[in-house]
């Protein structure tokens, strides 16, 4: 079915049942459920920020597995949006065999059972099979794998979409999905700083079918600038504000014939390199820039409130890529400039944490680094002064500026301490 147009062959059903089926129409390739156009203006979602994306004028969310999946999928069609589901496959990189025939049979199995719980919820529209399974991936039966879930539930539930969510797109990679899992209706893509060339990436890959970016946001740290010491420089709340909404209308808009709508990526907070690196929102609930913009985007004007706006950080007059160090124990100044567009009183909050020592990758869960308390004898204005860590090593100074309005713009500056 990869490439096709489905839906016309469809059965009836409940009309509780949301039917999706892909359409070329005029305006390029378009999912139509129950019949109407819908533009998929989503975002992958941690559990607790699903209110806020109706609030901003999204209208799908998508997950990466089926784990409380009648919860989410409930608490969508309360809100009027509408689901991807995500179900997980086992990745290679997790030790996932997928030349032991049992272990896939029962996966298989296992997937199956999950499907028929949640098929015909209203609030579904596709079935997103695994997460970026070429990542770090070898065997091509990962492929064969997914092709079969794809038959299968297409079997369960003839009503609902499936695709198989991509680590980037290139030519050699659609011949080899095209080859070995012709089921999915349709690809799916991610990416994050080569988002900015996404229309040459999407013709060199040669794929004129239907498409969705299932995440994109962020630059991430594997493709930004180092410090000697390895350090990713993590851009501002306000650059990554600038790029996500560069990045939706000249990659995804532009790209209107072929891309049918996308998923931000993270609508909600992780830990991942830093506290702050992806997500759009704050472990308190806050909103960044982030979400001002995307906001912007999905509805043509800005928010009532906007989130401060960050312009300059620095320690001892120097940014982040001028590799500092500091001598351990003794006192340093920073400053940071910062504008809030509704003239909200601001609130500064400094913090230094270690350097995060992950080696993970492919968004896998991270221990968050100490915080290292007792170093700021000032901590609530726009300049700060600091005592240096007396361990040596890695750390990072954080700055967050919080306006009474649940919004915060946020900034870091990694350092090395000598003795």
């Amino acid at each position: 079915m990869l490439f096709s147009c489905n839906g016309n062959d469809k059965k009836e059903s409940s009309s509780n049942i949301t039917k999706s089926e892909i359409r070329l129409t005029d305006q390029g390739y378009r999912i139509f459920l129950n019949g109407e156009p819908f533009y998929i203006k989503g975002a992958g979602v941690d559990k607790g920020n699903i209110d806020a994306l109706a609030q901003h004028g999204g209208n799908a969310i998508r997950t990466w597995s089926t784990n409380n999946g009648k919860e989410v999928l409930d608490k969508a069609h309360k809100l009027g949006l509408k689901v991807m589901m995500g179900v997980w496959v086992g990745l290679e990189r997790h030790g996932f065999d997928y030349n032991d025939k049992e272990a896939v049979k029962k996966q298989l199995e296992s997937i199956k059972n999950r499907v028929i719980a949640l098929k015909d919820h209203p609030a579904l529209i596709t079935w997103g099979i695994g997460n970026e399974m070429n990542h770090s991936s070898k065997n091509p039966k990962v492929w064969d794998a997914v092709n079969e879930i794809s038959k299968m539930i297409h079997e369960v539930d003839p009503y609902h979409l499936t695709t198989s969510p991509l680590a980037g797109i290139n030519k050699e990679l659609v011949d080899l999905v095209n080859e070995r899992a012709s089921d999915l209706d349709f690809l799916s893509l991610q990416l994050y700083g080569p988002m900015d060339v996404l229309p040459q990436i999407i013709k060199e890959s040669t794929y004129k079918g239907p498409l969705l970016v299932t995440e994109w946001g962020a630059t991430g740290y594997w493709e930004v600038p180092k410090t000697e010491w390895g350090a990713p420089l993590e851009n501002n709340s306000s650059k990554k504000a600038d790029l996500y909404l560069s990045r939706y209308q000249n990659s995804i808009i532009s790209q209107s014939q072929q891309i049918m709508g996308s998923f931000v990526f993270l609508w909600g907070q992780k830990q991942e390199r830093t506290p702050t690196w992806f997500g759009m929102f704050m472990p308190n609930g806050n909103q960044t820039e982030s979400v001002d913009v995307i906001h912007y985007a999905w509805n043509g004007e800005w928010p009532i409130n906007r989130a401060p706006r960050l312009y300059d950080f620095t320690l001892e007059e120097q940014r982040a890529i001028d590799n500092i160090k500091l001598k351990a124990g003794n006192t340093y100044s920073s400053e940071v400039k910062v504008k809030d567009f509704d003239n909200d009183e601001l609130v500064y909050r400094w913090e230094i944490m270690r350097e995060s020592e992950s080696n993970k990758s492919g968004g896998d869960a991270e221990y968050i680094p100490d915080v290292i308390g007792g170093l700021f004898p000032n901590n609530s204005s726009s300049t700060t002064s600091f005592v240096a860590p007396l361990k040596q090593g890695a750390y990072r100074l954080f700055i967050y500026v919080e306006d009474g309005n649940n919004h915060t713009a946020h900034a870091n500056i990694p350092f090395l301490v000598e003795e």
